[in-house]
């Protein structure tokens, strides 16, 4: 079965748990990973890389955290995927040579599913995703909803 990176899917769990707790004040990594339970190192990397792209916008000082950049129903599951890929790419070494199977036939059909996936991804909202938690009463109770807005 083709997966999702840890990194991807942290990710998207962070990105919900924001859209979904929005308040009037950001929501502060220390929330998210007691709501998650992740561990900080691998949540703070993910969060900037977030922030750098425009997805989140990070909040500085002593009540500060994320909240979102746009409006959750402009964020899609496979933007946030593709965030995180690029970061998973700078980590990973260079392919070593592949065979002329490998390259003409295999390489092609991974790609083609990996697109699909990808166009699955960014048929998903991250408001679908939040409408989902609300109906499994996985959003904070009494969180007033907050949504970006021009």
């Amino acid at each position: 079965m083709l997966r999702l990176s840890r990194k991807a899917i942290l990710a998207l769990e962070a990105v919900v748990d924001i859209a979904c707790n929005a308040r009037p004040e950001p929501v502060q990594s220390r929330e998210i990973m007691r709501r998650q339970g992740v561990p900080d190192r691998y949540l703070e990397q993910v969060m900037q890389a977030l922030v750098r792209q425009g997805v989140l916008k990070g909040v500085r000082g002593p009540r500060g955290g994320y909240r979102l950049a746009k409006e959750r129903r402009r964020i899609t599951a496979g933007e946030i995927v593709r965030i995180v890929a690029e970061l998973e790419v700078a980590d990973e070494p260079p392919l070593a040579g592949t065979s002329p199977i490998g390259e003409k036939i295999v390489r092609p059909a991974i790609e083609r599913v990996h697109l699909d996936l990808l166009r699955q991804l960014d048929a998903i909202s991250i408001e679908d995703l939040c409408v989902d938690a609300e109906k499994q009463g996985l959003a904070e109770p009494g969180a007033p909803r907050v949504d970006f807005a021009i």
